[in-house]
């Protein structure tokens, strides 16, 4: 028998696949491919406090091996997904992630202590916001700010937090460290990184924001190899996610040291990606006689 359950901060997945923040809606975009409550767990697209309706297009371009996108967190807000989209999920017994964003530590506490009296299964607190009290840099990109906010936020969660770390900075071992110290259940990474395409006819970004967030295969090298480095200096879950789009390349972020794995632009292409991916890791562990997916993670044997 071929176990493929992982556990999460105390929460268990029937399997190590789910979606990533931003890809994959509110699960009414996807449900006419596959039932959400097939993967492992799903995880929303970002929530703000209040309604926001992003940014300006154009807000998503195609880049070799990716995406480039600059969406702007458009979504209904937290208190309309608790009412229209969460109990549709939960009736099917889905584990649900909440993904939520903010710009003030006040704004992300608020969101979880709402959050916290729902039946959402686990918080992932996406960190690459900006700090607007703070000159507008990213909480994510400095270790005093992400143990700063996850503590914050850990003291009025009832719920498991997950920090998701921004791929933008110096050493995402150290930011690792600090969220682990302000008291997070578990890590995602990576996120997006940062990039910038241009119209050479008009001699202008083709994003109306000028820059955006880059995913897609060509991030994935880099996404294994900083969740490999995470793993080498902290015993938290980690969720890991950044260009995955097969499962030979999940089993190589598990092998990194993910204990799951996220699939997110590999489904504008192939919205059947995660069920593939979920098929493929039990087909690979039938011919390698291994009995627990568990038994992947970490697996890698450096040179």
């Amino acid at each position: 028998m071929i176990d493929l359950s992982v556990n999460i901060a105390g929460v268990v997945l029937k399997n190590p696949v789910m979606t990533a923040s931003g890809t994959y809606g509110f699960g009414r975009e996807y449900s006419s491919f596959f039932a959400p409550y097939d993967l492992g767990a799903v995880t929303m697209k970002g929530l703000t406090l209040e309604k926001r309706d992003g940014n300006k297009p154009p807000r998503i371009c195609e880049t070799p091996g990716g995406i480039l996108n600059s969406v702007g967190l458009q979504n209904p807000g937290v208190d309309a997904f608790i009412k229209n989209d969460l109990p549709l999920l939960k009736e099917k017994n889905t584990v649900v992630i909440a993904n939520i964003a903010g710009n003030t530590i006040n704004e992300y506490c608020r969101m979880v202590e709402i959050l916290s009296d729902t039946n959402v299964d686990l918080i992932e607190v996406n960190i690459s916001c900006p700090n607007v009290k703070e000159g507008g840099a990213a909480f994510g990109t400095n270790c005093n700010t992400v143990f700063d906010i996850t503590k914050a936020v850990k003291a009025v969660s009832k719920k498991p937090l997950i920090i998701k770390l921004s791929p933008n900075v110096t050493s995402i071992s150290e930011i690792a460290k600090a969220a682990e110290s302000g008291g997070a259940d578990a890590l995602s990474l990576i996120n997006t990184l940062l990039g910038m395409r241009i119209d050479i006819k008009t001699k202008k970004p083709i994003l109306f924001n000028n820059k955006g967030g880059m995913s897609g295969g060509a991030v994935l090298p880099i996404a294994v190899r900083m969740v490999h480095e995470v793993r080498q200096v902290t015993k938290l879950p980690i969720i890991g996610m950044g260009g995955i789009s097969t499962a030979f390349e999940a089993i190589e972020m598990m092998m990194a040291g993910a204990n799951a794995v996220s699939i997110g632009t590999a489904m504008f292409s192939n919205p059947y990606a995660p069920i593939e991916i979920i098929n493929g890791i039990s087909e690979y562990m039938e011919n390698n006689n291994i009995t627990k997916v568990s038994d992947i993670t970490s697996s890698v044997i450096l040179n």
